[in-house]
């Protein structure tokens, strides 16, 4: 199978998957329990969501690592095991993908922030995203999506960590929040402009952008990261909707048709990577692939 790299240079739009936690917790994942976890305790239910989405059409298995880091883990009292979980949640991906699929380890934010704006180190963070890339990497991931970021410090130290210390093609994907004055930036003010500058400096092959907003807000995003991703691919992965509070849950109202009419504009806007984020499911993802690719 070639590189993903390859692949996309060649002008193909590759499908992601959707979300993950949902479908977790309607397989008995508890409130407060690690979902990470289930990739060593309960890995039957963990490979059968990625079959699922395989089956929806899917080019990629995302890695179920997004809380992965020590960090992370040390809020279940599992920060000794962040090899052993993370080689699982790739290898689990991996005897999935086999040799039709790429395997993308997810990294997310540590919820912790560096020296000047919190206690910790960027040397601790370096050590702490290098423990989490190798062994993913070891697990059989080819590539890595730091997602879900935002501030650009974290992210670029994840980067520059999996560059230095993997062969992994690396995404640097953020979530950006509309603005009251128009215009999109993360919680921590960075900019879709901003963010791809600090990345590209910081190696990223694949920029993007998952969360937080729906489809719609999405395209308007790709669209400003596209004039400044300097040809790098973009990767983009929505909510199904924005979040909508009932009964005092938020649930996310897209339909996979509503996403699937969405989704070449998407492509038009320049995402040659297209998968879901919360309250997206196979359903999604197979109608956005027949909507992409027809059949």
């Amino acid at each position: 199978m070639e590189s993903i790299l390859k692949r996309l240079q060649a002008g193909e739009i590759l499908l992601c998957d959707g979300g993950m936690g949902t479908f977790l917790q309607a397989k008995g994942l508890q409130p407060g329990s690690c979902p990470e976890l289930w990739c060593v305790d309960q890995p039957e239910a963990v490979l059968d969501i990625h079959r699922s989405y395989r089956d929806a059409g899917s080019d990629i298995v995302e890695c179920n690592s997004f809380g992965g880091t020590r960090y992370k883990l040390k809020h279940y009292g599992l920060e000794t095991r962040v090899t052993e979980i993370n080689r699982a949640a790739a290898a689990i991906a991996r005897q999935v993908a086999g040799d039709r699929q790429h395997v993308l380890g997810s990294v997310g934010p540590t919820g912790e922030f560096m020296e000047p704006y919190g206690m910790e180190t960027e040397a601790a963070f370096q050590a702490a995203f290098r423990e989490q890339l190798e062994a993913l990497e070891a697990g059989g991931a080819d590539c890595v999506i730091i997602e879900t970021m935002t501030g650009l410090e974290e992210a670029c130290v994840a980067i520059r960590a999996a560059k230095q210390h993997t062969r992994l093609v690396v995404a640097a994907s953020f979530t950006f929040d509309p603005q009251v004055h128009g215009g999109y930036a993360t919680m921590m003010g960075v900019t879709p402009e901003k963010m791809a500058e600090g990345v590209l400096e910081a190696g990223a092959d694949i920029i993007g952008t998952n969360c937080g907003t729906g489809p719609d807000h999405m395209i308007r995003i790709v669209r400003q990261l596209k004039p400044v991703a300097a040809g790098k691919p973009i990767f983009a992965m929505p909510n199904a909707g924005m979040p909508v509070l009932e009964n005092g849950q938020t649930i996310f109202k897209e339909t996979p048709e509503e996403m699937a009419r969405k989704a070449p504009l998407l492509v038009e806007a320049g995402a040659t990577i297209i998968g879901g984020c919360c309250g997206t499911g196979p359903g999604h993802i197979a109608a956005m692939r027949r909507a992409i690719h027809g059949g």
